[in-house]
């Protein structure tokens, strides 16, 4: 456990880092007693940053929301970061992959609530009655931690190392389209066709994306956060992330949801 002086000066190195573009070491090396709650502490000084200079919350994502993941990071449960309107990302504007310290995307369904989810308690059941419709969408990844080399704790205070979040045009309501089970592809889209980079399925986060989402519901309640009507909830990716690299489209196709594009310059 840190100390608050030590959570402040955390938190103002990665906020330094992505503002300048320059990665820091990991904050497991730096503070060797850095836990899960000092990282979302962590996490939640920065949010609180940008809410103060007039960014406002567009909803939430989970990570670490497949097994393998999770094995790897030695947890079992999730992680999850804020979504913030100034992250939202265009299909018609080019990514500026300078902007970035090592951007990647990862491909998922995005959850787009129509009610406010119950907090403590929260099920499956609660969580498809409150989406309004689901989408498709590409998460923009990014670690502020030198060459991704990240423990548990470096990727909570980083914003479970979100960086920005585009969604395509599709709207479909989980009446009409079960969000478990639905196959998605990547492909990279060059001068001579496309091309398939990454194959997966909704059903590789936590078995059903649906449970991730209640899984988050109940988690943020802990820290007295809702998942609120508008709101758009990442459940985790489907696919392994990529990394992207300037000249780089990428188009994501969801069987039955449509597809999604990414342009990088």
């Amino acid at each position: 456990m840190l100390e608050a002086a030590q959570r402040a000066a955390a938190a103002d190195r990665l906020w330094a880092a992505e503002r300048d573009r320059e990665p820091i070491a990991p904050l497991t090396e730096s503070y060797p007693d850095i836990d899960v709650v000092d990282a979302y502490e962590i996490q939640l000084v920065n949010i609180r940053r940008r809410l103060a200079g007039g960014a406002r919350v567009y909803g939430h994502k989970v990570g670490l929301s497949s097994l393998v993941m999770q094995k790897m990071m030695g947890v079992d449960e999730p992680d999850y970061g804020h979504l913030l309107d100034t992250m939202v990302l265009s299909q018609d504007t080019p990514v500026d992959t300078a902007a970035y310290c090592y951007p990647r995307i990862e491909v998922e369904i995005g959850y787009v609530l129509g009610a406010t989810l119950p907090g403590e308690g929260c099920t499956e059941q609660d969580v498809l009655a409150a989406t309004e419709y689901i989408v498709p969408s590409i998460e923009l990844i990014d670690s502020r931690i030198t060459d991704w080399k990240i423990g548990l704790a470096d990727t909570i205070a980083d914003n479970a190392s979100s960086a920005g979040v585009l969604l395509g045009e599709a709207r479909i309501s989980p009446k009409e389209l079960d969000p478990s089970g639905i196959e998605a592809v990547l492909y990279s889209v060059g001068a001579s066709g496309e091309s398939e980079i990454a194959r997966g399925n909704t059903d590789a986060v936590l078995g059903n994306p649906t449970t991730a989402v209640a899984w988050l519901a109940r988690k943020v309640a802990s820290f007295g956060v809702t998942l609120e009507a508008g709101h758009v909830i990442l459940p985790g990716s489907c696919t392994r992330a990529v990394d992207a690299r300037p000249g780089d489209v990428f188009r994501a196709e969801f069987a039955g949801l449509g597809s999604v594009t990414a342009r990088f310059e």
